[in-house]
């Protein structure tokens, strides 16, 4: 079965072919350069730029896999959750073209196609997992007891784990993005420097916080800076990127343990994070728990996983009507 799938769901415009779980084509237009003077996201701003982007990526992606139209089997299409406009412009040419074509559409969870990003690396998918989603806008703990059955175990209650990267590289002049940014700056600095707290890492449960954290780090910055000191940018990042690993790995094993899983998924445009999988790596093999995680280029948004997850689907004799609207708060379910 040969899928196309598209995702818009915030500043990557990106087009897929995948079949039988190869990829044949993985194709992105970045948005970086547009967003970066702004220090963020401008939806406006994606939504137009997802529209120049997205015809001259669907036939590069074609192109990459040998095919032509006529050769797909369905389209794939992320609806949500993510930036509304962002989202009509891929939902539109999804419609377009499986109408056209007379193909089936199957629209995908954004945040189901980081969790399906995994099996095109590592086989087909054979459940129950605990997974760890953590992005720019989510950061959750999901178990998953079958192929396409979700139950969230505990989610942010405030910032995600990338917002959070964001806004603190962004405060210490590292730029945008900031993951990337602050990931680079980490790998010279002591983790131990600084005591920032753990949030909400006792608290019995699996939710995250990163609002008090992210002030903790603001307000350390102030004192030094009113007091005269010099920051040792490395030791900042490294000592704020611990305490953010620190309760993400914890919990992640935690839940592992409590729902009797072997094998752990990790998903997301922060999974890219060097810390998170070296972390991540080591406290699965002291727990006797496999940790899988998709290589960097599958880790941020990209329209294999949306191809992935809706091709799956679709072997299941799952589809999407036609009218299907975006749902920018799509949850995970």
């Amino acid at each position: 079965m040969k899928v196309l799938g598209i995702e818009t769901s915030c500043d990557e415009t990106a087009v897929a072919v995948v079949e039988d779980g190869r990829v044949l084509s993985n194709v992105i237009a970045t948005q970086v350069d547009l967003h970066r003077r702004f220090g963020g996201v401008v939806p406006e701003v994606a939504s137009r730029a997802h529209v120049e982007a997205l015809n001259p990526l669907l036939d590069e992606a074609l192109e990459r896999a040998g095919a032509r139209f006529r050769d797909l089997d369905g389209v794939a299409v992320t609806v949500g959750p993510g930036l509304v406009g962002a989202l009509l412009v891929g939902i539109a040419a999804a419609k377009a073209l499986a109408f056209g074509l007379g193909v089936p559409l199957v629209g995908v969870n954004h945040l189901e196609g980081h969790i399906w990003a995994n099996f095109l690396e590592h086989g087909a998918a054979e459940p129950p997992y605990v997974c760890l989603v953590v992005s720019g806008g989510h950061t959750m703990l999901v178990h998953m007891t079958d192929e396409h059955s979700y139950r969230i175990l505990g989610q942010t209650v405030d910032d995600a784990a990338g917002e959070a990267f964001d806004k603190i590289a962004r405060f210490i002049g590292l730029g945008f993005p900031g993951g990337p940014a602050l990931d680079a700056a980490a790998r010279d600095g002591d983790p131990n420097a600084i005591a920032f707290p753990r949030s909400m890492e006792g608290s019995g449960d699996y939710a995250f916080s990163l609002s008090g954290l992210k002030t903790a780090v603001l307000r350390w910055v102030k004192a030094e800076r009113a007091a005269g000191r010099d920051i040792d940018v490395g030791d900042l990042a490294a000592s704020f990127q611990e305490a953010i690993v620190d309760v993400q790995v914890s919990k992640t094993l935690r839940a592992a343990g409590e729902m009797g899983v072997g094998t752990v998924l990790l998903g997301g445009g922060v999974v890219a994070n060097s810390r998170l999988r070296e972390r991540m790596t080591s406290a699965g093999e002291e727990a006797g728990v496999r940790v899988l995680f998709p290589s960097p280029a599958l880790c941020t948004d990209n329209g294999a996983m949306i191809a992935a997850a809706g091709a799956s689907r679709l072997r299941r004799g799952e589809t999407t009507p036609l009218g299907v609207a975006a749902d920018p708060a799509l949850e995970l379910s």
